[in-house]
């Protein structure tokens, strides 16, 4: 056993268990990465992938351990280097950072130009994604945090931060019928709505509010960006929920932005990382930029 067949084990899982990606990830030959699967799977008694032919298709029940344990050595290479570069004061590197694209837009801007600012040797490479997959990249060590809202709470191998609580708005053009009097579930359930897709931005809040008021959700469109959902607002295809944060007086001025706190239950964005993870001093300080972000921007009035 070796190094080289760990890496390639996860080599495997990141490309869906593809012999030739993983080969081409190790820039070795097709050919030596089945000889080298072959000689771990002789020493140690048993095969660890589920095989169609020459094709693999999944992980037998010892693959399954066996890759919790991959999964374990290969944070601890990846802790062992970040201990050093902290060590060393090293300031070079790349920070990963998985996130939604409203959290993108509307939260990162000022935490990562302060960042850019005191680290400027690191790069940045943001991915936004869906919650669910926001998770997947932290598990395949392809992420160094996740910022979002949902799935987070979920995990029991992440450590996970409360970074601020929102709620969501009611958007509509200026003149609409919902502009005036009180606003209320059963006068949105009379609307056909736009909002977020599932798994995105509090959805499930949403749904969850005129659920337990046993009132109808007729979601026209649904979409992973506010702005998109602005948008078709804006062309008069009914009423957008969206998240409080991303509706700007400025900019949205010529729509009319209701509070519905109080009718749909507030969500909250959060931090997470791997519990196994080393956090770096880097990364440290961006969660704590990034929490005295929230908490400036989300302070009470007064």
């Amino acid at each position: 056993m070796n190094l080289n067949q760990l890496e390639l084990l996860r080599n495997l899982q990141e490309t869906d268990y593809n012999l030739s990606k993983a080969a081409e990830k190790m820039h070795v030959v097709q050919s030596a990465v089945s000889r080298q699967l072959q000689l771990f799977e002789a020493e140690l008694g048993s095969p660890l992938f589920i095989r169609q032919g020459k094709k693999l298709t999944g992980l037998t029940p010892l693959g399954e351990k066996i890759m919790e344990e991959v999964d374990l050595i290969n944070q601890a290479k990846k802790n062992i280097q970040l201990i050093a570069d902290d060590f060393l004061d090293n300031s070079h590197g790349t920070f990963r950072i998985a996130t939604t694209h409203t959290q993108a837009k509307y939260l990162l801007p000022g935490p990562i130009a302060r960042f850019r600012r005191k680290y400027p040797g690191i790069k940045i490479y943001m991915v936004q994604s869906s919650p669910d997959n926001l998770v997947n990249l932290l598990h395949r060590h392809q992420a160094d945090i996740a910022i979002c809202t949902e799935k987070l709470a979920d995990d029991d191998k992440l450590v996970v931060k409360p970074c601020y609580e929102w709620h969501h708005v009611a958007i509509m053009p200026v003149g609409h019928r919902l502009a005036d009097g009180d606003i209320s579930l059963q006068r949105l359930s009379a609307e056909p709505i736009l909002t977020y897709s599932p798994g995105f931005t509090g959805r499930s809040a949403i749904e969850k509010a005129f659920q337990n008021a046993h009132l109808p959700l007729d979601i026209t469109l649904a979409a992973a960006d506010s702005d998109v959902i602005k948008t078709y607002v804006r062309l008069g295809m009914g009423v957008g929920i969206i998240a409080g944060t991303s509706y700007e007086p400025g900019q949205d001025s010529d729509l009319l932005a209701r509070d519905l706190a109080g009718l749909i239950p507030s969500s909250t964005t959060k931090i997470a990382y791997l519990k196994q993870l080393y956090v770096p001093n880097y990364c440290r300080y961006f969660i704590d930029e990034l929490l005295a972000e929230a908490a400036a921007k989300h302070a009470p009035a007064g």
